[in-house]
């Protein structure tokens, strides 16, 4: 990276690191080794070791995941505490004022389209599988309730709204708006490849571009290519039950795997086209069709039972968040655990990706605008969405309405069983399977252009071919899982990805202090 002079309003570090100046060029690649080589020994010895001891593996790993969920539940919870009150702080303090990319910095993407990519590449596929099943396997009980409620009773149906709305409202996005906060800010303001190693500049200086940088990406890596991976395995399961139950498709591992080829495909050519050809226009495709979808199901179902969920959800949600965010005496152990802490790990582990993707599209965005976009309105779209699909699918089961009145049989089905029950079930059905598609093949080629930043050493220039290489390596990945080990390989390596979160945790609260120490060296530009 050559240092011109910084724009108005920008303060950037002293350092003699040149982006690239460590890279290595071979067959069309441009990487910095130490990252990219170690990642991918790591990938391919735990890919190999879960096709050919998917028993074993699964075992190990998923003894893993629940020693560090069973010993570090309070630490999980205790800083997603964290991330949500530093977040509301950072939009309340003069830090808010602080401009990403310098004080004249002009935004890169319209507004509607910055919402869409974040929502997409955030959470968007999650939404579509869990909407449905989760606030119904709170109320029925089907694993574990809140706070040990009585399933199918009117608290359980309030608990559910609560605990559902808890999961995906402010202390995930605050996850992904720390992580994505200090990435933007270290790279735009203080001219630092876009990287996960920048972020921890203030506190170990030149040192990040040694071994202690390579460990953190290297981590980041791994968390992103098990967790897209495994994604995009789980998904395809799904998208295979869909065109089971909606046209008798066979529900066989062929399916699954033409599904994923598809997906791939798609994703290939979309990531080939790169941010503004491929991710941004999928995005706004995305919400297009998932409003459609929505504003459909609102008006072919219960209307009135829709919106009065939405003022139940949001209530329930603002009741219970501060006696879920507790951790201390909890006696829903199987909830808790299973539940809240795995959620935590989970969005923990994501945050490598999410954090840069969201970073990469956020230049010129101030920092109060910045918080508020990412941890306000993506939890009020939540709630709007778990309305009408949660609130539907909790109205079907409490009213003995369809297999949903049984509870959860199989939660990749939950959304089909649920609009099986409404009427134009099949139109509904279709939409829904494209839109399935359609987040995962976001979701793929936006993580392809995250994992090829981190492995080229921050460049955002990198040859197609690497992030083609990602893609490509992300669809194999899950196909060689399903077809060595099917949903056992992939839990494994789901258990790889959740236990990645623990270490990372503790980054991210590093990562904390580090963007204070930023900010405030940045604030005497804006006064």
């Amino acid at each position: 990276m050559s240092h011109k002079v910084p724009d108005k309003g920008r303060s950037e570090y002293n350092t003699s690191y040149k982006v690239g100046q460590d890279n290595i060029q071979f067959l069309g690649l441009d990487v910095l080794n130490p990252v990219f080589t170690t990642s991918a020994i790591i990938i391919f010895a735990f890919i190999v070791g879960s096709i050919l001891f998917p028993t074993d593996a699964s075992s190990v790993l998923a003894g893993a995941k629940n020693w560090s969920i069973s010993n570090f539940d309070w630490l999980f919870v205790v800083s997603g505490n964290i991330f949500v009150l530093f977040c509301l702080l950072l939009i309340v303090m003069p830090f808010g004022k602080i401009r990403l990319g310098g004080i004249d910095a002009k935004a890169d993407h319209s507004t509607i389209t910055w919402f869409s990519m974040l929502f997409a590449a955030g959470m968007g596929i999650g939404l579509m599988f869990w909407s449905v099943a989760e606030p119904v396997a709170y109320y029925t009980g089907w694993y574990g309730t809140p706070f040990d409620v009585a399933p199918n009773t009117p608290e359980a149906r309030e608990l559910a709204m609560g605990a559902t709305m808890f999961h995906w409202g402010l202390h995930p996005w605050a996850i992904y708006a720390v992580v994505g906060l200090s990435l933007a800010f270290f790279a735009y303001n203080k001219g630092l490849p876009l990287t996960i190693r920048s972020a921890f500049y203030p506190l170990f200086g030149e040192k990040v571009w040694g071994a202690i940088g390579h460990i953190i990406d290297v981590i980041s890596v791994i968390a992103t290519i098990f967790g897209l991976a495994t994604s995009l395995g789980f998904g395809a399961l799904q998208a295979s039950s869909g065109l089971h139950f909606l046209f008798d498709v066979p529900n066989t591992l062929t399916t699954q795997i033409l599904v994923i080829c598809g997906v791939t495909g798609v994703a290939i050519i979309s990531v080939a086209r790169g941010l503004e050809g491929g991710v941004k226009l999928l995005s706004n495709v995305n919400m297009l069709i998932a409003a459609v979808l929505a504003i459909f199901i609102v008006i072919v179902g219960s209307t009135g039972a829709i919106f009065s969920a939405m003022g139940s959800y949001l209530f329930n949600y603002v009741d219970n968040i501060i006696p879920l965010s507790n951790w201390i005496g909890r006696e829903d152990e199987t909830f808790f655990h299973g539940w809240t802490v795995f959620y935590w790990a989970w969005w923990i582990s994501w945050s490598p990706f999410v954090g840069m993707f969201i970073a990469r599209v956020s230049r010129g965005r101030s920092v109060r605008e910045f918080v508020i976009a990412v941890l306000l309105v993506p939890t009020a779209v939540s709630l709007v969405w778990m309305s009408i699909f949660g609130g539907s699918a909790l109205d079907q089961s409490a009213n003995g309405i369809g297999v949903l009145a049984n509870g959860i049989t199989d939660s990749s089905l939950a959304m089909f069983q649920m609009f099986e029950n409404l009427p134009m079930t099949s139109v509904i059905s279709f939409i829904g399977i494209v839109l399935v598609l359609v987040f995962f093949v976001t979701s793929s080629d936006s993580g392809s252009l995250v994992i090829d930043g981190i492995t080229a050493g921050g460049k955002t220039d990198a040859p197609m071919i690497q992030r083609v290489f990602w893609a490509v390596l992300e669809g194999v990945i899950a196909i060689a899982l399903l077809v060595g080990g099917g949903s056992e390989a992939l839990s494994a390596i789901q258990a790889a990805a959740i236990t990645i979160g623990l270490p990372f945790t503790v980054l991210m609260l590093i990562m904390c202090v580090s963007l204070w120490k930023g900010l405030k060296s940045d604030m005497h530009l804006y006064k």
